[in-house]
């Protein structure tokens, strides 16, 4: 993500959470940025001979007024100063800014098998009570864990898998080889 994708989302948060509107905001920064996630949207705006204003007529009668003003003044600018083909990243920082000022937070679980909706609660009230913020939970399953989950959360990775101890079990065992 750019630092002008974060300056443009941090802004709009800051409007968003004055008016109140904090979710509708990211949710039609979402159906904006999922729309240019199509090759031949994205090419028109990222097409060089097409002027901006024509990309933002385009955008805008194609989004209607499904989007709130502020949302659209921020699509426009980053139109106008040719930065459409960031719109994903602005939503995606948006997300992120809204997130952390909000006290959420999105873990992505991997298990070497599919988490019942009960297995998935119970993470994410532990994970909750751990980081001190609203977990959500988001699941991925990879059969090479061999058993027990992954967790990232931001940055952070909590890795209790099998295959982790495995390999750290094997690493301390050529430690003492060695040593």
């Amino acid at each position: 993500m750019s630092a002008a994708a974060n300056r443009y989302a941090k802004a709009l948060f800051a409007v968003a959470r004055e008016s109140g509107a904090v979710e509708a905001f990211g949710e039609q920064l979402d159906a904006v940025a999922a729309a240019l996630k199509d090759d031949a949207v994205r090419s028109f705006f990222e097409h060089p001979n097409i002027g901006a204003d024509v990309k933002f007529r385009a955008l805008q009668s194609s989004i209607g007024e499904s989007v709130a003003q502020p949302v659209l003044n921020a699509l426009k600018l980053l139109v106008e100063r040719g930065r459409a083909g960031e719109i994903g990243d602005v939503a995606a920082a948006y997300r992120k800014t809204a997130d952390e000022a909000l006290g959420r937070a999105k873990a992505i679980v991997t298990s070497a098998f599919a988490l019942t909706p009960e297995q998935e609660r119970i993470i994410a009230e532990r994970f909750s009570a751990l980081t001190g913020k609203q977990v959500s939970v988001e699941t991925e399953v990879d059969p090479s864990l061999l058993g027990g989950i992954r967790v990232r959360i931001g940055d952070t990775l909590y890795d209790g898998s099998l295959a982790a101890r495995l390999a750290e079990l094997e690493k301390s065992l050529n430690q003492a080889r060695l040593g």
